[in-house]
């Protein structure tokens, strides 16, 4: 993607999903509709909220845990070898494969009138830019 004149690009990072995903919904609210939410992970990620759920529909450990694929994409040795990494098991390093503590990357694109209230939104929701 290339920015057109006038647009401004800002990467930040939140320690939890709930906060990043109120800053999207803020930052939309005010006026800036280019706005992204994904999952920072050493492992390929496919963050679906119907398979990754560990409620209703979680039908892999490492699903959940390190929001990999679901069964039905990865054979069994894979899953193994993920089953395996000491974030699923929980005994583990504390905040062992977490980016930096802040896994979840919000992508917003603004103009140069907004990118200042962006930030400020970004910040008051826990991110770091």
């Amino acid at each position: 993607m290339q920015l057109s004149p006038g647009e401004r690009s800002i990467l930040s990072y939140f320690p939890t999903s709930s906060k990043a995903q109120e800053a999207v919904t803020a930052l939309k609210e005010a006026g800036i509709s280019e706005v992204q939410l994904d999952r920072v992970s050493r492992y390929g990620a496919t963050n679906d909220a119907h398979i990754n759920n560990p409620i209703n529909n979680a039908e892999t450990l490492t699903g959940i845990t390190l929001f990999s694929e679901d069964k039905a994409e990865l054979d069994a040795d894979k899953r193994v070898l993920l089953g395996a990494d000491p974030s699923v098991s929980g005994y583990g390093c504390e905040d062992y494969g977490v980016a930096g503590g802040r896994a979840f990357l919000v992508t917003a694109v603004t103009n140069e009138e907004l990118l200042d209230r962006a930030v400020q939104i970004i910040k008051q929701y826990g991110g770091e830019v």
